[in-house]
């Protein structure tokens, strides 16, 4: 079932971020502003840390559009802090790592790999109300683009400030818009 349209379900998780205390994130954080939450399946591992600094490189970016990135894997948030401590790519990393080794984040985006207890590469853009308006899931071995996360941002940020016009392929920020109406069926 896809999650598409579905309002992020109730949690509650400890988090790590770099010069502060742990801290509880809810899905309650996630409301009242543009979210992207990226899934991952293990710390310390191989493809996880290139991908998360990717994340990092587009943070002020994302920041700009007034997106907050919170990132999840079923290790706790210990070890996203030893992780954070330990490895170049990820002392670089600014925003939210949550802890979720009970597997109830990770369950209710349905991004779990029951096999293995670990979380697949999954990457969902939240809207402002909590509601997920994109999903991104890959196999274990295929690593993200961040930069593609801007445009995808600007086209659900414009289709939610515009109701009516959607954006097509390749739509870039300023490009053009539809107007879904019978006058263009057939026509595009």
């Amino acid at each position: 079932m896809s999650l598409i349209g579905k309002e992020v379900q109730p949690f509650t998780a400890q988090a790590f971020q770099n010069g502060k205390d742990f801290f509880e994130v809810t899905e309650a954080d996630l409301k009242g502003k543009w979210s992207v939450v990226v899934f991952y399946p293990a710390d310390f591992s191989f493809v996880c840390p290139t991908e998360l600094e990717d994340v990092q490189k587009e943070y002020a970016e994302l920041q700009k559009l007034g997106v907050e990135v919170y990132s999840v894997s079923t290790d706790t948030h210990f070890v996203h802090k030893a992780w954070h401590e330990h490895s170049p790519a990820i002392s670089s990393i600014e925003y939210i790592m949550i802890g979720d080794p009970s597997q109830t984040i990770t369950r209710q985006f349905d991004v779990l790999n029951e096999e293995s207890g670990l979380a697949d590469r999954g990457t969902f853009i939240i809207d402002p109300d909590g509601v997920i308006q994109a999903v991104e899931i890959n196999a274990d071995g295929i690593g993200r683009d961040a930069s593609i996360l801007i445009n995808k941002i600007k086209a659900a940020q414009y289709v939610r400030e515009n109701p009516g016009e959607v954006c097509p392929a390749k739509w870039e920020e300023g490009g053009e818009t539809l107007k879904p109406s019978l006058d263009i069926v057939g026509k595009i």
